[in-house]
């Protein structure tokens, strides 16, 4: 057989023809992408982007900080991002108060005010809480109050008399007490109501509820009963959580939701160390996640809740940038461990700094009371990690109208799904604040405006953070409430996701015979 040729000629004229065609594509492909170019950098795209993106912009930035620590002049405009923002906000708003709440805050229970910055919890936001009748050992027996003489009561009688919660730095974690005192003052009738704060309502059934609130009383009980008396193998502590465990896994409420929708308190970063593992689905109120596996606490299923500020709140503050003598405060423990080392660092680094007080000091001795007076005079107070990421030392700060300086790289902070921390904190990354004059020459850096602007927001969301009782509209205790109420849709989640093989599971377990039981109504 004779083999097929072609002509040169041909082979030439298909080439050309394939290079023309090859060349035409390219150049037009070449000018689509210029085009494109074009118009993604015009002004009104930059715009659009800018006012569209500006908080994933902050976002971004974070998540990049590989990349920005090989570059000397990003990496510093990393840590001075959320000034950025300030300096935006302060041209952008001179003339109106400052807005501090997120933008979607119009689809939360908390609503902007135009004068000042209120939270204010409607009747349809309310949540509906079911409380366990948990023995007074869990909770206000732990306060050494007991039930009068022939009175099958487990609570107190909130309208005569409320047990006293001890002082000094137990304070700093109450955050159960004040929580379950409000749940109680919530079912007495709006006449003898101590409070028209309502953003949340105790009920008796079970059914009716959003959320399952667990009373035990986890701080206190760690720092009152946590070491083992005499001829004790167990501590009261230990024991307590054992009972606790054992209490709520056989409640119909625990086995319908697998624990889901339960609300546990464990504030005090030691509280809860044996029983958080056994009670893990539920929802935890804590101060940070420093002692927790990411599986056990994280930020999409727990609430962070602030301290109890130690210090007294600042009224009437007529004070001023030129009246605050000292420029960076910090006192209390400097050798810590963990992420606390940077403490020692930081001290190394500052104390021989003009205008800076850097020095030891504890709660003893007159310690708070010198606390309060030197962040009352001071313009920045350090908050910096200590053997946690959070600490007191911030809510002190915030108390004191002391614009507080966060060196914390893993804090998670109160309500910040609704609050812009970077209106009245500033916030440095650990790395920059240990390189030699970074930190002081950022904080001197900030001028008498900007810091006027940072002082004025203190004190309008200083309320956020106060607890009382009777509780007020839009202080701490509302505040954690409406922070569990917005946890109320992922619980619902996780409990639908739960129940998708339930039918099948039953059939195989019991036979086609046998029907399924109805769901609850409030599911």
């Amino acid at each position: 057989m004779g083999e097929r040729t072609v002509p040169g000629s041909a082979v030439k004229v298909v080439s050309k023809k394939s290079l023309c065609c090859f060349f035409t594509m390219t150049t037009f492909l070449f000018m689509l992408s210029w085009l494109f170019v074009l118009r993604s950098t015009s002004p009104e795209a930059s715009t659009r982007s800018t006012n569209h993106d500006s908080n994933l912009f902050s976002s971004f930035k974070d998540s990049d900080s590989d990349i920005v620590q090989q570059q000397d002049l990003e990496e510093v405009e990393s840590s001075l991002g959320n000034r950025a923002i300030l300096v935006d906000n302060i041209e952008a708003t001179t003339p109106q108060p400052t807005t501090i709440l997120d933008e979607k805050q119009e689809q939360q229970p908390q609503v902007l005010q135009e004068q000042g910055v209120k939270c204010e919890a409607h009747d349809s936001a309310v949540l509906r809480v079911f409380m366990y009748d948990l023995p007074p050992d869990f909770h206000f027996g732990l306060l050494d109050w007991k039930p009068e003489e022939n009175a099958n009561s487990v609570w107190p009688d909130i309208k005569t008399i409320s047990p006293h919660y001890p002082g000094g730095l137990n304070l700093q974690h109450s955050i159960e007490y004040w929580l379950t005192m409000d749940l109680l003052a919530s079912e007495l009738p709006e006449a003898e109501a101590p409070s028209n704060a309502r953003s949340v309502i105790r009920v008796r059934n079970s059914s009716e509820a959003d959320v399952i609130f667990v009373p035990f009383f986890s701080s206190l009980c760690y720092n009152r009963y946590s070491k083992t008396g005499p001829g004790e193998k167990k501590s009261k502590n230990k024991l307590l959580q054992e009972k606790l465990v054992m209490y709520v896994t056989a409640q119909k409420e625990w086995k319908r939701s697998g624990g889901r929708d339960h609300v546990i308190l464990a504030h005090h970063p030691n509280s809860m160390l044996d029983a958080r593992m056994k009670l893990w689905p539920g929802t935890f109120i804590l101060s940070d996640f420093g002692r927790y596996p990411p599986n056990i606490a994280n930020v999409e299923k727990d609430v962070i809740a602030p301290y109890k500020h130690v210090v007294g709140s600042y009224d009437n503050d007529q004070s001023s940038f030129d009246s605050r003598q000292t420029l960076l405060y910090f006192q209390g423990a400097i050798y810590r461990k963990d992420g606390g080392h940077v403490r020692h660092e930081l001290y190394n680094l500052l104390k021989d700094e003009k205008g800076v007080h850097f020095s030891f000091g504890s709660a003893q001795k007159g310690g708070v009371k010198k606390s309060t007076e030197g962040m009352r005079s001071s313009k920045f107070c350090l908050n910096i990690a200590g053997d946690t990421p959070s600490s007191n030392r911030l809510f002190d700060a915030i108390a004191s109208h002391c614009v507080p300086v966060i060196i914390s790289d893993e804090i998670e902070l109160p309500y910040e799904d609704v609050l812009d921390y970077s209106q009245f904190c500033i916030f440095v990354r650990t790395r920059d604040a240990l390189r030699k004059r970074y930190l002081i020459n950022f904080i001197r850096s900030i001028g008498k405006e900007e810091w006027t602007i940072m002082w004025n927001t203190l004190k309008e969301v200083e309320s956020f953070f106060e607890f009382q009782f009777p509780s007020k509209e839009g202080d701490a205790v509302q505040m954690i409430w409406q922070a569990v109420a917005r946890k109320v849709p992922f619980m619902k989640l996780k409990i639908n996701r739960s129940r998708r093989f339930l039918r099948s599971l039953y059939v195989n377990q019991r036979g086609l015979k046998h029907k399924l039981r109805p769901t609850p109504s409030n599911w």
